[in-house]
């Protein structure tokens, strides 16, 4: 019997068009980048709508009386009008370098006790064990919750009673005591540290203080440079606190002197302006001096644990 063997079939070849064509490497689809135009675009407008009273304020200084309600608006004058701002610091009712230093020793020493005072109640809250650590935890974060102006009134008879009014010692005093939201940022952010540190210092004869400022306050430098930086910039722009507990009108802060001028001088919108620019100038410098480290400590104070 003769069998005859076919020949195999030879494999169909696809047409070269037909071949899927590799994406080259590193090439993104236009899908993405139109996702991040649009992503991008959004952030261009928020920023913008941000940045407008801003630049409205930085322009009404640059302006004559005359021209700030002028109609139509002016977004941009025909003459820039710089002697603004050396005529509202000159001004025989603002002293403006008085108020400048006022506001600047008041942030500065709340700064000093806030940061001082809540790195070392959060680090025992997250570090230290003893007996009723966690009742004391929840009754700090529980005030949170109560209104600063239910306790202002018993606040000021306390300070009344000890002869406290007229000085900075009721805005100062308290920041050394701590702030319940401040004490909860740190004590998440101690627990997220290794505890192999503290125990292999305390093995080495390391004291808990020496513990506490020499190995963790430098572990969380950039949690106390964010603490430091809010706590600057809140107690700058403070206008209440002041407005209670001074009396005399040396001893204003920025915040107050700007109430002050706006009502002896309620007219002049553009020396009003030009006063609030400079108010605001060492805000902005010092987020843009410290904005580098802001940041990082905001991404690493998350909570933790």
């Amino acid at each position: 019997m003769q069998t005859t063997i076919e020949p195999l079939s030879r494999p169909q070849t696809a047409h070269p068009t037909q071949l899927a064509r590799p994406r080259p490497a590193g090439r993104k689809p236009a899908s993405y980048w139109l996702s991040m135009a649009a992503r991008h675009g959004l952030l261009i407008a928020v920023s913008i709508m941000f940045m407008v009273p801003f630049y409205w304020m930085l322009i009404t200084a640059l302006k004559t009386q005359t021209t700030v309600f002028s109609k139509p608006i002016q977004w941009w004058p025909s003459t820039l009008h710089w002697e603004n701002f050396v005529t509202a610091a000159n001004y025989p009712s603002f002293p403006f370098l008085l108020f400048m230093w006022n506001s600047f020793y008041y942030s500065a020493m709340v700064t000093l006790g806030t940061v001082l005072s809540c790195a070392a109640v959060g680090y025992g809250f997250a570090r230290l064990r003893f007996p009723g650590r966690d009742i004391l935890f929840l009754i700090t974060v529980g005030t949170l919750m109560i209104p600063s102006i239910v306790t202002l009134i018993p606040t000021f008879v306390i300070f009344k009673t000890l002869g406290w009014i007229g000085g900075y010692a009721p805005l100062i005093v308290p920041s050394f005591f701590g702030s319940a939201f401040f004490i909860f940022m740190m004590r998440q952010f101690f627990l997220g540290l290794p505890k192999d540190l503290d125990d292999a210092a305390r093995v080495d004869g390391a004291s808990e203080f020496r513990i506490f400022w020499q190995i963790m306050l430098p572990l969380v430098r950039p949690a106390l440079l964010v603490m430091a930086v809010f706590t600057f910039m809140w107690t700058w722009q403070e206008f209440f606190g002041p407005l209670v507990y001074l009396q005399d009108s040396s001893k204003f802060p920025l915040s107050l002197g700007l109430f002050t001028f706006r009502a002896r001088r309620n007219t002049d919108w553009h020396l009003m302006m030009a006063g609030a620019t400079l108010a605001t100038a060492p805000l902005v410098i010092v987020f843009f001096v410290a904005q580098r480290y802001f940041l990082e400590g905001i991404k690493l104070t998350g909570i933790k644990g």
